[in-house]
């Protein structure tokens, strides 16, 4: 069965075909690499994994709570609106809610493979070159196996939402290289990190946990992967033209807070929307969540030298500034931990049954 007949609503064309105008670079210096961006590209190298082997796909979802998170994660949970479903339409719920945040990462995926090979157009040096010819088959994967547990698992898909398209669609048309590091490494990579270890760590679906965890691995290097190229060229420029590339940070950052919006979802099941709507802009769980959102973006803006003004007051305003004093590395580090406990615990597992 077509990914076409599982979406819960049409998503128009069945391509969607972007007109951008970009420079293509060739350098000639292939000696010529910064040792921290080599170190990357190495460690990109070793690790490599096939979606297909390293992921026990033997595993199924939950009946009625599919990744089996805490409801939680809902923003609707404990409403008048909530306790007066049954407990089959909390069920459905469940599910339509979760493949809808599995959806947005399926095609937020597929949006950082296309970047990340306009990446390997554009940028100047081999060594940043180098790093992203490996994120690109990353990302392939992670469209593979994001892909697979709506297909087999879930059997449901919903299209991307605007915020989302609209950000991608930026990133791709800009003519300046940096933008697209800024608005996919950095907000869209980061925003995902966060949401993945939502549920890498509350899911107590292994299958659902084991996905995002290794998915995270790969995009803890690729954030890292930003942050080094933009902090070595940022300082490079004008006041003015950081003053620009804060501006578009800022606006990034407001459109991927409202990319987790679910409406789609409240929609999908039939309950009223202004009535979700309110529930959940003054739900503890939206802001709590909005927040955490942005816990892997501020430390790497800062990282970055774009922590200017614009931005502090924008993370104020989304409730994120306190964590502009964490080390990002430390975080990225601790990503790549959690993923190799995983591969700990599925080898055990795997002795165990011999």
């Amino acid at each position: 069965m077509t990914t076409q007949s599982r979406y819960v609503a049409a998503p128009g064309d069945p391509t969607w075909a972007i007109g951008a105008l970009q420079e293509t670079t060739f350098r000639w210096e292939y000696d010529d690499g910064r040792a921290e961006l080599l170190a990357l590209y190495d460690k990109g190298k070793r690790q490599q994994w096939d979606a297909q082997e390293r992921i026990d796909w033997s595993k199924d979802l939950d009946c009625d709570n599919p990744m089996m998170l805490p409801d939680e994660t809902i923003s609707i949970a404990g409403s008048e609106l909530w306790n007066k479903l049954s407990p089959q339409q909390m069920t459905e719920f469940r599910r339509h809610a979760q493949a809808w945040q599995i959806s947005q990462f399926l095609h937020g995926e597929q949006g950082a493979l296309i970047c990340t090979a306009k990446i390997v157009q554009q940028v100047q040096n081999v060594d940043a070159k180098f790093y992203a010819a490996t994120q690109v088959i990353d990302e392939a994967r992670h469209v593979e196996a994001y892909s697979r547990l709506l297909h087999d698992k879930f059997n449901m898909v919903f299209p991307m939402n605007k915020p989302l398209q609209a950000l991608i669609e930026d990133v791709i048309t800009h003519k300046d290289w940096d933008f697209t590091y800024l608005g996919m490494q950095v907000v869209i990579e980061g925003l995902a990190l966060a949401a993945f270890q939502s549920i890498r760590d509350k899911a107590q679906n292994s299958l659902a946990a084991q996905v995002n965890a290794y998915v995270m691995q790969d995009e803890a290097r690729h954030v890292a992967f930003g942050r080094l190229a933009l902090r070595d060229y940022y300082p490079q420029l004008s006041d003015g033209e950081r003053d620009r590339r804060e501006e578009f940070l800022v606006e990034a950052c407001y459109l991927m807070r409202d990319r987790m919006d679910p409406s789609d979802v409240w929609a999908a099941v039939g309950l009223d929307l202004k009535e979700c709507r309110a529930i959940h802009e003054a739900a503890l769980a939206t802001l709590k969540f909005r927040s955490r959102l942005f816990s892997r973006i501020v430390p790497t803006v800062r990282d970055i030298g774009l922590l200017g003004p614009r931005a502090r007051k924008a993370f104020e305003d989304l409730g994120a500034i306190q964590f502009a004093d964490r080390d990002s590395a430390v975080m990225l580090e601790e990503d790549n931990r959690v993923a190799e406990e995983f591969d700990a615990k599925r080898l055990v597992t795997q002795a165990l049954a011999q």
